[in-house]
């Protein structure tokens, strides 16, 4: 199983920017996957998810009407779109995916992750 997250970069605040996560060795069909974020000296933290049949997403209090987590069956993706990006939003994004029909907000429910893609925004 591989997870492969992708699609981060420098942006200024107030942008935009996609993260990709493509799995191989297992299906999101099956799987609810989740964004995590982890910035210097701080712990790991929920980002959003989507439950592995698609029809509910959870999001953080800190991103909610900003970000959007969405999914690509046929590319066996999950995408997280930001916008209106603050500097408190800088950190190591990663995706995971957790063999659970909820959307679970912490790290122990996720069995599998990726390496990780760093966004950086600049004030």
């Amino acid at each position: 199983v591989q997870l492969q997250a992708s699609g981060g970069g420098l942006v200024q605040t107030g942008g935009s920017l996609r993260v990709s996560c493509a799995a191989s060795g297992l299906s999101f069909r099956s799987y609810t996957t989740g964004w995590f974020r982890q910035a210097p000296g701080k712990e790991r933290e929920f980002v959003a998810g989507i439950t592995r049949g698609g029809g509910s997403t959870r999001y953080a209090d800190s991103v909610k009407g900003r970000f959007t987590i969405s999914r690509d069956y046929a590319k066996n993706t999950v995408y997280l779109q930001m916008a209106s990006l603050k500097p408190e939003d800088a950190a190591v994004y990663y995706c995971a995916a957790a063999a659970r029909g909820i959307v679970p907000t912490t790290t122990q429910e996720y069995a599998y992750w990726g390496q990780g893609t760093l966004v950086t925004v600049s004030s």
